[in-house]
């Protein structure tokens, strides 16, 4: 089989990229990536003399290049990462969520079907779905309406509508997947795990929103990178999926977590005001893909953030030349 990556030398599409090669080391892979801030092809210099692995630096919302691409390289399925994702950023340049997200996805539709139809796997957010009051006693559903608060999330719910509707539209075989909050290796040092770790590595504070105790569900990359190979392989055509492992973690524990990890104290935490529109809380129901395709989580939430941290460690000379790229410091410092 020979997939498309799109978005292939980011955080999540280079672990899936990993993945599937230790799983199927015979498939072919052609990663489609236009190498943003947070694109880096370090992430794959492990395989980049792979015979059966090919990088093609081009834009999403290219449609000739896209459909010229698919056709010459026949390929037999999509599986489409390439977004930007950063709510902070997102407040700054709303237009190129839309243009990457919206109508970057849409143009890769558009090439799916003219190439012949070619089965398509989106990547969506828990995030479409809104958030949750902080004792709401229930979690979000493949079928409940999108109440998207910020451009970003906005930005993958119009997506979601364009995946679903060329499904309708056109019968191109889709299928999408809503997922938690990730945390692996490669995680550019802007997302809070990694920032947190690398702060502290350098004795620097932690900026942690002044809001805390809002949780986010969490979950290893390999275990999504799993949940989207089976989605891939056994998931029904025209069907969402969501990815999570009910596990929820406040941002005041990821920090307590990590400071304990690195020996360090609660005087390294900074609070910052909260961003606009900041959500509260996110919890994916997994019923669907437990039932019908038999995924359950099976990474350890402290065993993997070990592994995690251990990482960080290990490999400063990947981060250390990304530390301040993307990031978006126009939040005040505040009092807790």
């Amino acid at each position: 089989m020979k997939l498309l990556v799109t978005g292939g030398a980011g955080f999540i599409g280079s672990n899936f990229i990993h993945y599937w090669f230790k799983k199927y080391p015979d498939d072919k892979i052609v990663n489609l990536d236009i190498l943003t801030y947070a694109g880096n092809l370090e992430n794959l210099k492990d395989i980049e003399n792979n015979s059966n692995y090919k990088f093609v630096k081009g834009d999403i919302g290219d449609l000739k290049n896209n459909i010229n691409l698919l056709k010459t390289e026949k390929v037999d399925v999509i599986v489409n990462f390439a977004a930007e994702s950063h709510n902070g950023r997102a407040m700054v340049e709303p237009d190129i969520f839309v243009k990457t997200n919206v109508l970057g996805t849409q143009m890769l539709l558009e090439a799916a079907k003219e190439a012949g139809l070619i089965r398509f796997h989106h990547i969506s957010t828990c995030e479409v779905f809104g958030d949750l009051a902080l004792d709401e006693n229930r979690a979000f559903k493949e079928s409940d309406p999108y109440a998207p608060k910020t451009p970003y999330n906005a930005s993958k719910a119009g997506a979601n509508h364009e995946v679903m509707c060329y499904f309708h539209t056109f019968g191109l075989p889709i299928t999408i997947s809503h997922c938690a909050n990730n945390y692996g290796p490669y995680q550019f040092p802007e997302k809070v795990i990694p920032r947190f770790i690398s702060n502290l590595i350098d004795n620097e504070p932690i900026p942690l929103f002044k809001s805390s105790l809002n949780k986010r569900e969490w979950i290893h990359t390999d275990d999504h990178c799993r949940a989207i190979e089976m989605i891939i392989k056994k998931g029904k055509i025209g069907e969402a999926y969501n990815i999570g492992t009910g596990l929820e973690k406040s941002v005041e524990e990821i920090a307590a977590a990590v400071l304990k990890r690195l020996g360090k104290d609660d005087s390294m935490k900074k609070y910052i005001e909260d961003r606009p529109g900041h959500d509260r809380r996110y919890l994916l129901d997994i019923a669907k893909i437990k039932n019908e395709l038999g995924w359950e989580p099976e990474i350890d939430f402290e065993k993997g953030l070990d592994g995690v941290v251990e990482w960080y460690k290990q490999n400063e000379g990947w981060w250390r030349p990304l530390k301040g790229k993307g990031f978006v410091e126009n939040y005040k410092e505040v009092k807790k």
